[in-house]
């Protein structure tokens, strides 16, 4: 009687991935720019409202405080959002693609590779706009925090992966 597993380390062949991909939205500001933006933000906020204080209107001065506190929370909500991400991750029997919110929600989606297709939306002048993958009446988007042209990438590896599982049976 044979288990149905691989001699190479006891892996299931059906289990091991063929496409893999991780997808995180994209900050442009590094964590030590961030922290130099704050310093001159700040600096430039107290800079300019000495005069105001040394005037007698110190209320301007809390005005400043404001900006830089809002600047501040504004980036730490992004920054919090940039913790969410997508995966996806193909073998022969499954797909699965798993989306865990900044709060470290999980959403699981699974299909069947032999019956998924990608479905693209795209626009002349802007590129690929929506990515999803599609089911038996089921349809999820993905890669919604990749521009269109990495989106494209991604569909066209997808794709590939997809279409080599599905000629593999």
């Amino acid at each position: 009687m044979t288990s149905g597993k691989a001699t190479d380390g006891g892996i299931d062949r059906f289990e091991q991935p063929v496409f893999s991909a991780v997808i995180r939205p994209h900050r442009s500001l590094s964590p030590q720019g961030f922290r130099i933006v704050m310093v001159l933000v700040c600096l430039v906020s107290v800079v300019a409202s000495l005069p105001f204080v040394i005037m007698g209107f110190w209320p301007v001065a809390g005005f400043f405080g404001l900006d830089f506190l809002g600047l501040y929370i504004a980036f730490r909500v992004s920054y919090r959002q940039g913790e969410a991400f997508e995966l996806l991750e193909l073998t022969p029997i499954r797909l699965l693609f798993r989306k865990v919110s900044p709060r470290g929600e999980v959403k699981d989606w699974q299909f069947n590779p032999l019956w998924t297709r990608l479905d693209r939306q795209v626009d002349d002048e802007y590129g690929m706009q929506h990515l999803s993958l599609t089911s038996r009446n089921r349809q999820v988007e993905i890669a919604r925090d990749l521009s269109p042209p990495e989106r494209e990438t991604l569909a066209e590896a997808l794709g590939r992966a997809l279409a080599d599982v599905k000629r593999g049976h």
